[in-house]
């Protein structure tokens, strides 16, 4: 499950604000997924027929059961509205039909925050006061699962790395266990924050989905110019 080829998101990069950009920050990042993976476009005039077209591909010749496709591309429809709704700029997902009947399926976005003024920006006392909530609120608390720490990204530097088991609730009809993983990136020379939150409900196999995503996260970068020169060049292509 480890990322060997790699795709942007949809050939696009992803742009910081630029009208209230500080000096110094810088201008846009980029991100790559997993080539098995696929860009979520979040545009509403067209999400809707994209993803029945995606997911119907993926589907078709395998043993699924009609009402199952019809259910995913309900529940992704609902996930691309939820992810839109939360301000997401960018999300890759993956889909397998298992010979069971059952799904692999994961999601990793990107969102921006921003530390409200007055509150500390230094990353140590920001992921130590989520390890705090990590570990009085996650039902994956004590567990290996439940992690928060600091690491290195290549060309981006110190980051925040948090991995949790959580409780969902699926569209109202449901309670849905998922793995959590969040990479907070602190924007230079400003209060942004870039989260990468990465999820799967595939518990048994979270800590696989970890590395994935942590794989993921390597491949952040920010850029100083507005617009790349060459972007096929820029991502590999």
């Amino acid at each position: 499950m480890t990322p060997l080829e790699t795709q942007d998101g949809g050939g696009q990069p992803g742009l910081l604000p630029v009208g209230e950009r500080p000096q110094g920050a810088p201008a846009r990042y980029t991100l790559n997924y997993p080539s098995s993976w696929t860009h979520l476009d979040l545009d509403p005039n067209i999400r809707d027929t994209a993803i029945r077209r995606r997911i119907e591909e993926q589907a078709k010749g395998l043993d699924v059961d009609r009402e199952q496709v019809d259910s995913l591309i309900r529940d992704t429809r609902r996930s691309a509205r939820e992810a839109y709704g939360q301000g997401a700029l960018q999300v890759g997902y993956m889909l397998g039909f298992l010979r069971d009947g059952s799904t692999l399926n994961a999601t990793a976005m990107v969102l921006r925050a921003r530390i409200p003024d007055g509150e500390a920006t230094e990353l140590t006392q920001m992921m130590l006061a989520a390890g705090m909530r990590n570990s009085r609120t996650s039902v994956g608390r004590h567990s290996e699962l439940n992690r928060v720490e600091i690491m290195e990204l290549p060309e981006v530097g110190s980051v925040g790395r948090m991995t949790s088991v959580e409780d969902f609730d699926y569209f109202g009809r449901a309670t849905v266990r998922t793995a959590v993983h969040q990479v907070v990136i602190p924007v230079p020379s400003s209060r942004e924050l870039m989260i990468l939150a990465g999820t799967t409900p595939n518990i048994a196999l979270a800590a696989k989905f970890f590395e994935v995503f942590d794989a993921i996260a390597e491949t952040f970068r920010f850029h100083d110019d507005e617009e790349p020169a060459d972007v096929g060049a820029e991502n590999g292509k």
